[in-house]
C-alpha cells in the first residue's frame, strides 16, 4: 500500500456524508441542473454501502474560485483574504469549501480551519507559509483551547513507537492533564486525527482510545467540526467529484445577473447536500465558458438556481469574499427552514 493511500484511509476514515434513499425528483427552480444529468458518472458507486446506513445529516458546501488570489498584490494580502473566507465559512458553520481553478485537481490540508496547536506540526515551517501566523482565530468548536475538554478532539500523530503495534501515540496538546494519548489503530507519524474523548479524564488508563470520521462529532453530539477543502481543476470537477453519496442534490449560482428575490421570499427545496457557488473576477459566466465540459451551456443549466444576493449594490464591483459574507447571511433563513423540514 503507498504512502498517500495510506494517509488517505488515515485521514480518520476520511468524513463521507451518506444517505439511505434515493434522490428525490425536486420542482427546480430552473429545470434540470447539470449535476441531475451527470448524476451517473459521479463516484458514487465507489462509496461503501455502509455509508447508506449512516444518519442523514443535511450538508452546505461553497464553491470558490481561486483566480480571486490573482487580484491580491502580495503573498501576506493572498493571506488574509483566505482567512476572511476561512472566517466566513466557519461563522455560518459551512460543511465543504470547494476551491476550483484550471489546473489539476487534488485534496490537501488546508491551515485555516486547524487548530493553532495543530498548525506547526502539521506545517513545517516554509517560506510561503510565514504569514499563517496572521490568520484571524477561527474559534471554532474543534479549535479547543489547552486546557479545554470535549467529548472529541483533534490531533496529530506521533513518530514515537509503542509496545502494540497496532496502536499509534497522538498529540492533542492538553495541559495539566496529558499532552499524548494512545489510539486503538496504526497510522503513520504527521496525520491529524479527530479522537474521542468520552467523559473519563483519566487520559493515563490502559484503554486506547478511538479514531472517529470528521462527521462523527456532528452525527453524535450535534457539535459543528468545521469544514473540509477540496481542490477541483475546473467548475465542472466540482459537481462530479462531490464526496458526498448521491451528489449534490440542489446548486444556487450567485451573481449580480441573477435572479432578485427577498431572502424571506425565497423557499429552498428539502434538501440532503447543498451547493452554493462563487465566480473568480469576472462571474460564474466566465467560469463555465472557460470549462470545455461546459462548452455551449448557460449558466442557468448549470445551477438549479442562480440569484442576486445584493441587488441594490453602491459599488460598481462586490469582491468575492464580501459576497460570500452577504450571500451566507442572505441565504441563512431560507436554508435553516429547509433543514427544518428535514428534521421533520
Amino acid at each position: 500500500m503507498g504512502k498517500k493511500q495510506k494517509r488517505a484511509e488515515a485521514e480518520t476514515e476520511a468524513e463521507t456524508v451518506e444517505n439511505d434513499k434515493p434522490e428525490n425528483e425536486l420542482d427546480l427552480t430552473n429545470g434540470d441542473s447539470y449535476k441531475k444529468k451527470r448524476r451517473g458518472r459521479m463516484r458514487n458507486k465507489e462509496r461503501n454501502e455502509s455509508d447508506k446506513e449512516a444518519k442523514e445529516i443535511p450538508t452546505v458546501s461553497i464553491a470558490v474560485s481561486g483566480s480571486i488570489i490573482n487580484n491580491a498584490q502580495s503573498l501576506e494580502l493572498a493571506t488574509r483574504l483566505a482567512g476572511q473566507i476561512a472566517r466566513a465559512a466557519t461563522i455560518f458553520r459551512i460543511d465543504e469549501v470547494v476551491v476550483f481553478d484550471n489546473k489539476s485537481s487534488s485534496e490537501k490540508e488546508d491551515p485555516t480551519r486547524l487548530p493553532q496547536y495543530l498548525r506547526k506540526a502539521l506545517f513545517p515551517k516554509h517560506n510561503n507559509l510565514r504569514f499563517v501566523g496572521m490568520l484571524p482565530p477561527l474559534d471554532a468548536p474543534h479549535h479547543l483551547r489547552k486546557h479545554e475538554w470535549a467529548p472529541f478532539r483533534e490531533g496529530v500523530t506521533l513518530n514515537e513507537k509503542l509496545p502494540n503495534s497496532g496502536e499509534t501515540l497522538v498529540d492533542l496538546s492538553i495541559i495539566h492533564i496529558a499532552r499524548s494519548v494512545v489510539v486503538n489503530q496504526a497510522l503513520e507519524p504527521g496525520i491529524r486525527v479527530t479522537v474521542a474523548m468520552g467523559t473519563n479524564r483519566n487520559l493515563d488508563g490502559d484503554s486506547p482510545r478511538q479514531v472517529v470520521s470528521l462527521s462523527k462529532p456532528r452525527e453524535e453530539a450535534g457539535m459543528y467540526w468545521g469544514y473540509r477543502v477540496r481542490y477541483a481543476s475546473n467548475i465542472s470537477s466540482v459537481f462530479e467529484d462531490c464526496p458526498y453519496w448521491g451528489g449534490y442534490d440542489h446548486l444556487i449560482g450567485t451573481s449580480e445577473h441573477g435572479l432578485i428575490i427577498n431572502s424571506s421570499e425565497l423557499s429552498l427545496p428539502t434538501f440532503r447536500h447543498l451547493l452554493i457557488g462563487f465566480g473568480g473576477l469576472a462571474g460564474l459566466e466566465e467560469n463555465i465558458e472557460e470549462d470545455s465540459n461546459l462548452k455551449g451551456k448557460d449558466v442557468r443549466e448549470v445551477f438549479d438556481s442562480y440569484l442576486n444576493t445584493c441587488p441594490r449594490q453602491g459599488s460598481r464591483t462586490i469582491r468575492t469574499e464580501e459576497a460570500i459574507l452577504i450571500s451566507l447571511q442572505y441565504f441563512q433563513e431560507p436554508i435553516s427552514r429547509a433543514m427544518q423540514r428535514v428534521q421533520h
